[in-house]
């Protein structure tokens, strides 16, 4: 086998691997009341989102590189599963489920691609450059603008509030002080509204 058909042989393998993104359940839902987003949904829509938000980023940004981060962020929860924003239990062991699933699944790719999207992963992850930052920013926002588009069912169902939100959407100021804004909007409206608790019970 020539090293050019072993190079497409790997690049068509991960390609195919993270097809399984698709099956990866998240717990928010799509907009009108509909059922569970997948991880590969949530990638897409963050991607679109930072293309047409790109404007209120805090930095200058390359914003290509904030869509790869977009697109490949969640990949490596085709085996370590989703772990909900707001499962503190969960939260624990995030971390090594997800180191494990990085070294597997990016291990398909040939080295030098292996290394490339490790090191624009690893980037998110830090979350220190300006591309992490916003990245991360659409990570809190998308979410939130579909759990806010259906009356905040999700956080009710989960007994989630306010200050929770609040600190997980904190992260997006780093990104971009306009949208934080908008954020704060969103969770104060819900408080209103009574989707949110304001304190734990």
């Amino acid at each position: 086998m020539r090293k050019t058909d072993e190079r497409l042989r790997k690049q068509l393998e991960f390609a195919l691997e993270i097809d399984k993104e698709k099956n990866i359940l998240r717990q928010t839902h799509l907009s009108g009341h509909g059922r569970r987003e997948n991880d590969a949904e949530h990638a897409w829509h963050m991607s679109v989102m930072a293309y047409l938000l790109r404007e209120y980023s805090n930095d200058e940004i390359d914003v290509a590189k904030v869509m790869i981060m977009c697109l490949i962020h969640d990949i490596v929860e085709i085996d370590a599963g989703d772990t909900y924003a707001y499962d503190p239990e969960g939260l624990k062991t995030k971390k090594d489920r997800e180191e494990k699933a990085k070294e597997r699944i990016f291990s398909i790719l040939p080295d030098d691609q292996k290394q490339e999207l490790t090191a624009i992963f690893d980037e998110f992850e830090e979350g220190v450059s300006a591309e992490a930052r916003f990245a991360r920013a659409m990570d809190n926002l998308q979410p939130l603008i579909l759990n806010d588009s259906n009356g905040g069912s999700d956080w009710r169902e989960h007994g989630v509030w306010a200050e929770q939100v609040y600190a997980r959407q904190s992260g997006t100021a780093a990104g971009s002080d306009r949208l934080y804004e908008y954020t704060k909007s969103v969770i104060d409206r819900n408080i209103e509204k009574g989707s949110l608790k304001v304190t734990q019970k």
